[in-house]
């Protein structure tokens, strides 16, 4: 029997903070896969042994971690070769929580990982803005600045919209598509967005740990088409055989229905659809800086080719089309 050595072309270990997410799961695999030892460090184990299965038998350890307590943090770091830390989503209820997890989970894992001599791989949003409406925006760029100023030598990564099979944002776009006669367009649908492939940020990742990437630098990273909110719809759409409308909606309105949903949502067993901070989001450019194009800090800048929206959300979409796999073509 042929035996596979992948366990010992990268001895080193990575530690992954939030790595049952969304995010931290295609990093984990694309890690195991280039031969890294990973630890997930998360809040809940019993949720993600199913990630054990990743790799080759030991070469993933799950680790019980609170973010917000530092001998937590110092024992998810310690013999790590290397971190990356995924904290939070858009998808928020507990805004204090969400706070606590940007600020003090931030302040312990930049500081303790510095401390250690360990690089450190931080994940914002290229929303991210001081004086932004929306709290997620504040919060990410809170969490910039902490980071930047307790490990300097940290890279910060910031993604546009994530896409890849188990998103929040098309998945919940499209499955809303299914039963809504006419999809709004909060505030007009013409903010601009540059969908990224959950791929290319894992690949992304790799090449920061095995240093392709300049140290202490913001890297912005988006999609090969700039489109806006409005097109996004259109194009998800077309791909799951549905004829909508959209229609524009003044912002107000939006934010009333985000804020009674986002109440809605606190309730036991009801999932939240949308809250008004998603809203908010959605107002905002969320496209790749001229400054970072120039400087070379983006995907195509470390030699990574993004992979286009158009050409992987089929594979994922097809079970909101009428009759799912079987649906006929769908005329543009």
């Amino acid at each position: 029997m042929q035996l596979d050595f992948a366990l010992y072309q990268h001895p080193k270990l990575i530690t992954v903070f939030g790595g049952s997410g969304f995010v931290g799961r295609h990093v984990v695999e694309t890690l195991t896969k280039r031969g890294y030892r990973v630890r997930i460090a998360v809040r809940c184990p019993q949720k993600a042994y199913y990630m054990l299965q990743i790799g080759e038998v030991g070469q993933t350890q799950m680790l019980k971690t609170d973010i917000k307590h530092r001998a937590s943090v110092a024992r998810a770091l310690l013999g790590a070769d290397g971190a990356v830390f995924l904290p939070g989503s858009l998808a928020q209820t507990n805004q204090s929580n969400f706070q606590k997890i940007q600020t003090e989970g931030t302040q312990n894992v930049s500081e303790l990982a510095a401390k250690a001599g360990i690089p450190l791989i931080y994940m914002s949003t290229l929303v991210a803005n001081q004086r932004a409406s929306c709290l997620y925006a504040r919060v990410k760029f809170m969490g910039e600045q902490i980071v930047q100023n307790k490990h300097p030598q940290a890279i910060i990564m910031r993604p546009s919209v994530i896409f890849g099979p188990e998103d929040c944002f098309f998945n919940t776009l499209a499955d809303l598509s299914r039963f809504l006669p006419i999809m709004p367009l909060f505030g007009g649908g013409q903010s601009k967005l540059q969908p990224v492939y959950v791929g290319d940020i894992a690949e992304f990742v790799v090449r920061a740990l095995e240093e392709h990437v300049t140290f202490g630098k913001i890297y912005d990273l988006g999609g090969p088409q700039i489109m806006t909110f409005q097109n996004v719809l259109k194009s998800i759409f077309q791909i799951i055989h549905r004829k909508k409308t959209t229609l524009p909606m003044p912002l107000f309105t939006g934010l009333l229905i985000g804020n009674l949903l986002g109440i809605i949502g606190k309730l036991p067993f009801v999932p939240t659809l949308l809250t008004a901070d998603q809203i908010r989001f959605l107002q905002i450019d969320n496209v790749v800086s001229q400054a970072a194009i120039e400087n070379g800090y983006t995907l195509e800048g470390v030699g990574i080719v993004p992979r286009a929206m158009a050409a992987l959300l089929p594979s994922y979409l097809w079970r909101f089309r009428p009759h799912g796999q079987f649906s006929k073509n769908f005329p543009a």
